[in-house]
């Protein structure tokens, strides 16, 4: 059955099954590979993308339930003022070990930092407690959102925005 997405500010028509979760949607048919699989049970936080805003675990979101709204990956999130700040905080504190979780962590970040531009360390534990990294950098993200919130961001490396979780 045809869907139509908009996905990135595009806007994409998909023959695929309603009940198809986005996030295979998003990877296999439109071809966007920087959200990531990781329980395929909403648990880990791998698969976050934002629908109008707000992050979503696209792992358990029927393609179906998605309508008009706008869905915002990693390829793209660097294009919003959260975004773009919280992924150069990243470099800059060097948050990054093994990378797999980052896109999601930097979504689910991004949309903290839209929703609260100066968050407490209570604000940052509820909107990030839904993201686990197996590397264990939770400190290093922590400092990372501070850092984005505060735009004192001191980029250290000459690594382009989309190194971490996008495409060029």
């Amino acid at each position: 059955m045809a869907q139509t997405l908009r996905v990135n500010g595009h806007e994409h028509v998909v023959d695929v099954e309603g009940s198809t979760p986005l996030l295979w949607v998003i990877r296999d048919v439109i071809g966007m590979t920087g959200t990531k699989f990781g329980c395929g049970i909403a648990q880990c936080g791998a698969c976050t993308v934002h629908l109008d805003g707000n992050p979503v675990r696209s792992c358990v979101l029927p393609v179906s339930s998605v309508g008009n709204r706008e869905v915002t990956t990693i390829e793209a999130v660097g294009a919003t003022d959260s975004g773009r700040r919280i992924q150069e905080a990243w470099l800059a504190v060097d948050v990054v070990q093994c990378g797999y979780c980052q896109s999601g962590q930097i979504m689910s970040a991004a949309a903290l930092l839209k929703r609260t531009p100066n968050p407490t360390d209570a604000d940052i534990d509820s909107a990030m407690s839904g993201n686990i990294c197996r590397c264990a950098t939770y400190v290093r993200i922590r400092a990372a959102i501070k850092q984005a919130a505060t735009g004192k961001i001191a980029v250290t490396q000459a690594i382009p925005v989309t190194a971490i979780g996008g495409r060029k």
